[in-house]
């Protein structure tokens, strides 16, 4: 006789993430006796939805972090959020909406959207660049840097873009435009 037992993603996946969240179970704690593992992968932008590169990328990453962990590896597997910058500004103007509130509420629907496909990443140590706690500290350390001479102003040439009224990076700049 077959099994007449179907897979039903929506069931099964969502009582197993529930297990793995009640668990705890992708939180890395200091345990001396395991060898430490750290995987950081590109943060993205809140500028909209997840797409299908997020997943591709998110999925290689967390099947390593998965695998780490099999091997015995006190595995550090942090999420946060590329919150400053040109695509999500560019975005909130597009949709006519502050900043701010555009990119935390993208912020909410992506972690819902990648908590949904069961990635293994310690929520506990999210962050956003657009948090005041977070950004004080690369601020201190910029002024460090300044400091100590490692940092500088110079006059040079840059990438503008007259429609942004902002300087690009090289990775921002097609055909000389964003």
């Amino acid at each position: 006789m077959v099994n007449e037992m179907k897979y039903n993603p929506r069931e099964i996946e969502a009582r197993w993430q529930a297990f793995w969240e009640k668990e705890n179970l992708f939180r890395a704690v200091e345990d001396p006796s395991r060898e430490k593992y750290y995987l950081l992968e590109m943060f993205p932008y809140p500028s909209g939805k997840i797409h299908m590169g997020h997943v591709r990328n998110y999925t290689i990453g967390d099947v390593v972090a998965r695998y780490k962990r099999m091997c015995g590896l006190n595995v550090l597997h942090p999420m946060g959020w590329d919150a400053f910058g040109m695509p999500a500004e560019n975005a909130a103007i597009e949709n006519n909406t502050h900043p701010a509130a555009w990119t935390y509420e993208n912020i909410a629907a992506m972690k819902r959207q990648l908590k949904r496909m069961g990635f293994s990443y310690d929520w506990e140590r999210e962050f956003a660049t657009c948090d005041p706690e977070y950004y004080r500290w690369e601020q201190l350390v910029f002024l460090r840097m300044y400091e100590k001479g490692l940092a500088y102003k110079k006059r040079t040439h840059v990438n503008w873009c007259d429609k942004c009224q902002s300087v690009l990076a090289n990775e921002q700049v097609e055909n000389g435009c964003c």
